[in-house]
């Protein structure tokens, strides 16, 4: 099992022709990825050259619009490639055209570019699932990534991760790697974005194979306050924590946009205290993290 994400996914990529879109496609189809298609509207009608996980050539179609990829192949995921300024209208095409589940790696999209989008979402019935704006992604070890995490660092096995930050979504997977992930999820650090850190906390909870949960949090805003009051009321699995920046100065912004503290609310410590109210274990460092992690599993 796994949240959001599986080996039966098919994926489709806006902005396959650019840059990113390229590479990217091709370490998703590396990794497994069932990618069955992309969007370029002014590349519709043409294909583009690519490698699948065995080896042999693949072929995939260019699509004028979501909608089309959808109709002519089925898509279920699409994740997005797509320049800042053009990402907001990205967004509203896969959100009209029903798409399950988008992914959105783009960093640097306006925060109220994102929050237009997000109501858009909620105004058509939340039939779309977004996850980012500027974020990893999602993978689903062994079956299928749709994001940007290099897919061989870990293995299948009973953690669920989510985190705000993608390097140390990075590092944890690889410090745990001896026990394996069922899902990986980076929500992304914007102010504004699709999938919270409860949202995944609920559906790994709901997960009957993940038996433990690593949750990744930093300085600025209260998702991690809020996150904490979630667990101690809905989640009876074990938790462990991590809150990047506890050496960060005061009423500076650090790294991601969302990561700026105002008084004592949003500290590292504000949310580590409020996490270990919740009965979440809150490591130090990454390593400190997996550490309580391994414990955790060995007792299970």
């Amino acid at each position: 099992m796994s949240i959001f994400l599986n080996k039966d996914s098919k994926v489709i990529v806006q902005g396959i022709t650019g840059g990113e879109g390229t590479k990217h496609t091709a370490l998703m189809l590396k990794a497994g990825t069932q990618v069955v298609g992309g969007v370029n509207a002014r590349k519709a009608g043409t294909t583009v050259l690519h490698t699948d996980a065995e080896g042999n050539p693949v072929e995939l179609p260019v699509f004028a619009s979501v909608a089309e990829a959808i109709e002519k192949t089925g898509a279920d995921v699409s994740i997005a490639f797509v320049p800042p300024a053009f990402t907001k209208d990205a967004m509203v095409e896969a959100i009209d055209a029903e798409i399950p589940l988008l992914v959105v790696i783009t960093e640097g999209v306006p925060v109220g570019d994102t929050a237009e989008a997000w109501a858009y979402a909620q105004s058509k019935g939340n039939t779309t699932r977004i996850i980012g704006p500027n974020c990893p992604g999602i993978i689903t070890p062994g079956e299928s990534l749709v994001g940007i995490t290099p897919a061989n660092i870990t293995g299948k096995g009973p953690i669920g991760l989510v985190s705000k930050s993608g390097t140390l979504t990075y590092q944890m997977m690889y410090e745990l790697r001896e026990i394996g992930f069922s899902t990986a999820i980076g929500i992304g650090g914007d102010p504004v974005i699709g999938t919270t850190h409860i949202d995944a906390l609920a559906a790994f909870e709901a997960d009957p194979e993940t038996k433990a949960i690593v949750m990744i949090g930093e300085i600025g805003g209260d998702a991690e306050e809020r996150a904490a009051d979630f667990i101690k009321a809905n989640v009876t699995k074990p938790v462990v924590g991590y809150v990047a920046g506890f050496t960060a100065p005061e009423g500076k912004t650090m790294g991601h946009a969302g990561a700026i503290v105002s008084g004592s609310a949003g500290t590292a410590q504000a949310k580590k205290e409020a996490l270990e109210a919740a009965g979440v274990k809150v490591g130090k460092t990454p390593s400190e993290t997996a550490e309580l992690m391994r414990g955790i599993i060995a007792g299970l």
